[in-house]
Formats: C-alpha cells, sequence, structure tokens
C-alpha cells in the first residue's frame, strides 16, 4: 500500500510521543513492504508560508517526509496553504490510504482533500483537540486564578473567556464584544470539528478512557471507533543495567511545558526524607526550562544539589541512557492523559512508575500491582507514594516485574503485531 501519514510534528525536528509513535509505525509499516510518505511540519521563519521541503527520515531512508513550513500561522485551525500542498502530494502520490495522528498546527481541512479523491482516512487520537480547541482541557484563566485548572468539558462561553481571554484587547470597555467574538470562533471551530469528524472512516483510541470519552462527552459515532493500544519495538527496552552504587533515583521523562506537571514533581521530591536523586530529561524550552531549575534550586539544599538535568536522548537508546539511570519513572501530568509512551516504555524494561490515578494513566497503572498512584495534581500525595518506594527498594523491584498488565507476560504490544492490527483497520476503511 501507499500510505501517507499524517502528524503536526515528526523526530527529531519534534519528538513528544505522538510523533515518536508516529516514527514507530512508519518503520514498521515500512518494514511490512509499505511505500510510507510523511506529511508534516516545520516552522522556519525564514521562509515563506506553505513552502516545502523533501528529507528523509534518519534510521529509515525510505520514509520520505514532506514538511510544510507554518511558522506565522500555526495557531490557526485551517490554513488554506497547507490545504493547497497536502492537495498536490496527493495527487502526486496517489496513496490507497491516509492516516492522521494530529492537525493542529497544520490545517483541519485536511481530511477534505483526501475526500475528495475517495482516498479512506484513519485517525488516531492522542489528546482531547478535537473536543476542546487548546487540546488538553486546562483552563488558562480560571475563575479562582488557579493555575493551569482543569477543564470539567467545552462550552463556547467558557472557552472564549478561560482560554481566549488572552487574546482579549485589555479595555474593559472592550471586554463584552471581545468575549461576544471568540465565543462565535469557539462555536464557529467546532461546528467544523463536526464535519471534520463526519469525513473520517475510522478513529482509533490508545486508552480506553480516552475512547469513553470521545463517546459519551463528543458523540464519537461507535460504529467507527475503536480502542488499539500504541505498538513498540520492544528491543529499545532491553539492556537496562542499573548501577548498584547510585542513590535510589527517580526519573521523568518528557517535555518541559506546564501541563506535564514537572513543577508538582520537583516540589514532591524536596519533600522526601533520606538520601534520593531525581533526573529530568528533555529538550530544553528556554524560559519553562528555566523556571523550572528556579523551583529546584529554591529546594532545601541537599534536595537542590540532588536534581540532575540530563541532555535530550534518542528513543531508540532509552534503555541504556535513560532506564539504567533511573530506579523509578514518575509520570506527574496534570492534565489528564490518555496512554502515555513512557509508562509502556517502562514497563517493558521492568522500572516501576509513578503516577495519578487518572485517566490513561491510571488505566494503565494500577496501585500496588505494576507501579503506585496519587491523587491527581496532589504533590504531597505524590511525595508520600515516592517516599515508599525510597523507604523499600525491593517493593519497588517487585512493581518493576508485573509490568504491562494486560498481557500474561507483562510484555507492552509489539510493533509487529500493533502492524497487522492497523493494517486489519486499513483494510476495513477500504472495503
Amino acid at each position: 500500500m501507499k500510505i501517507v501519514k499524517v502528524i503536526h510534528g515528526y523526530p527529531m525536528l519534534y519528538n513528544a510521543g505522538s510523533e515518536v509513535y508516529s516514527q514507530t509505525i512508519c518503520h514498521g509499516l515500512v518494514q511490512r513492504g509499505h511505500d510510507v510518505h510523511v506529511f508534516t511540519r516545520e516552522e522556519d521563519s525564514f521562509r515563506p508560508d506553505g513552502a516545502m521541503r523533501v528529507s528523509q527520515d534518519v534510521d529509515v531512508p525510505e520514509i520520505t517526509i514532506h514538511l510544510v513550513n507554518n511558522p506565522r500561522m500555526r495557531d490557526r485551525y485551517r490554513l488554506a496553504i497547507i490545504d493547497q500542498r497536502f492537495a498536490e502530494l496527493l495527487d502526486q502520490l496517489k496513496p490507497d490510504l491516509v492516516h492522521i495522528g494530529h492537525l493542529n498546527h497544520l490545517s483541519t481541512s485536511l481530511v477534505f482533500e483526501a475526500k475528495k479523491r475517495n482516498i479512506p482516512i484513519v485517525y488516531t487520537l492522542h489528546d482531547y483537540w478535537l473536543m476542546c480547541p487548546r487540546g488538553q482541557f486546562m483552563q488558562m484563566h480560571s475563575e479562582d486564578n488557579n493555575l493551569w485548572a482543569a477543564c470539567d468539558g467545552q462550552d463556547d462561553k467558557k472557552c472564549a473567556t478561560q482560554c481566549y481571554a488572552r487574546y482579549f484587547s485589555g479595555n474593559d470597555q472592550e471586554a463584552t464584544e471581545d468575549l461576544i467574538y471568540w465565543e462565535n470562533w469557539v462555536s464557529r471551530r467546532m461546528s467544523h470539528i463536526r464535519e471534520v469528524v463526519d469525513q473520517v472512516d475510522l478513529f482509533i483510541s490508545p486508552a480506553n478512557y480516552l475512547k469513553n470519552r470521545y463517546e459519551k462527552e463528543f458523540g464519537l459515532p461507535k460504529e467507527k471507533s475503536i480502542y488499539l493500544d500504541y505498538g513498540f519495538d520492544r528491543s529499545r527496552m532491553q539492556g537496562r543495567s542499573r548501577e548498584k552504587s547510585e542513590p535510589f533515583t527517580f526519573g521523568y521523562i518528557g517535555t518541559h511545558i506546564p501541563s506535564k506537571g514537572i513543577h508538582q514533581l520537583i516540589e514532591a521530591f524536596g519533600l522526601l526524607k533520606g538520601e534520593a536523586r531525581l533526573r529530568i530529561w528533555g529538550r530544553d524550552r528556554g524560559q519553562d526550562s528555566r523556571s523550572l531549575r528556579a523551583i529546584a534550586e529554591a529546594l532545601p539544599a541537599e534536595k537542590a544539589a540532588s536534581v540532575e538535568w540530563m541532555t535530550e536522548y534518542k528513543n531508540q537508546l532509552i534503555a541504556s541512557d535513560v532506564f539504567s539511570l533511573t530506579d523509578a519513572i514518575v509520570v506527574p501530568s496534570v492534565w489528564v492523559e490518555n496512554s502515555p509512551l513512557v509508562i509502556h516504555e517502562a514497563q517493558q524494561a521492568h522500572v516501576p512508575v509513578i503516577t495519578a490515578c487518572a485517566g490513561g494513566m491510571g488505566e494503565y497503572v494500577h496501585h500496588e500491582v505494576n507501579g503506585l498512584t496519587y491523587q491527581h495534581r496532589d504533590s504531597e500525595d505524590l511525595a508520600m507514594q515516592m517516599q515508599r518506594l525510597l523507604d523499600n527498594p525491593d517493593f519497588a523491584q517487585k512493581l518493576g516485574q508485573r509490568g504491562y498488565l494486560f498481557s500474561e507476560d507483562g510484555q507492552i504490544p509489539d510493533i509487529d503485531q500493533h502492524i497487522l492490527d492497523l493494517e486489519a483497520c486499513y483494510a476495513r476503511v477500504m472495503s
């Protein structure tokens, strides 16, 4: 088959969960003999919007990457120049299928270009972006001034006041006019998204939590909504060799952004009693990373000195470069994640996970079975669970041995079987 994979970023330019997963399945599809092309974005301020550049996957050159430039209008949800570039690519390639991973920073109306050409569309859901304009159900401006407060559901007026108020003029006399404009903008966006959903043939959710939430809160038709967990190259998680002489080490893997809850992890680490270390992996994000370092530096001296900021790693080397340097992985996200890759990866490497009992995090980590869970957004409860592993490393090792809950041997889903499952999904929509 000739497949076009659409994703808003591709490694190594962008290296978060949905991007890493997209690359993994592209590798797997090529190994099965498929012709894979990736349509993704870059942000080069010195080149025109919509300029195209062709590259190849560094590890699998058979994968052609088509990068469309979008440095200035990345916050729009639809963009004619990107639609045009996608249409040109479809006419050039004449693919059998389009598999979407995310449309943010690209254009939602790409789906219409595929449907004009009778090309089937599969869409893997990675967050709430279709039913939440900002994607994570977190408020930027809550009524009680709670920083990054959780949102209980989409509402046009609430979206305008709690998230899009940052675009208001700031003039109190114009507040009503601003509110009306942005409430209408959100309403139009959500109406358009419904039309987008109608064009998609099959939605894949990597967590039952996400699937159920989309069906119940958004009305995603059950007949084109399925659950299928991510697939992984298990070999990447082999070869962990932990240095016994180091103090008990907690690890964080991910982006340095507020929704990931690293600030709460640092606060919790500061409450621990006894010798411990915290290693934080992730690409430097300027002010956000500097602010996190400042939070760490404000901890008691012995704890501040025990926080280590690690360089970005290559996912293929996660066992040696990350898991060999940790005794437990913490996933402290303050947004309700659906199926974090790092949870699966740690389980395959037999590293216990501490995360919140919410969403897909609580779906894949069960308390005192294959890890520990804490009350979501509660740094004191997080510290309590971290202390348990620090005080009892044997207990931590026991939890790590259980691995993935939904297989008898504790192994996470294999990429080879996952590709077969995807091929079945492709056959379903093509028939």
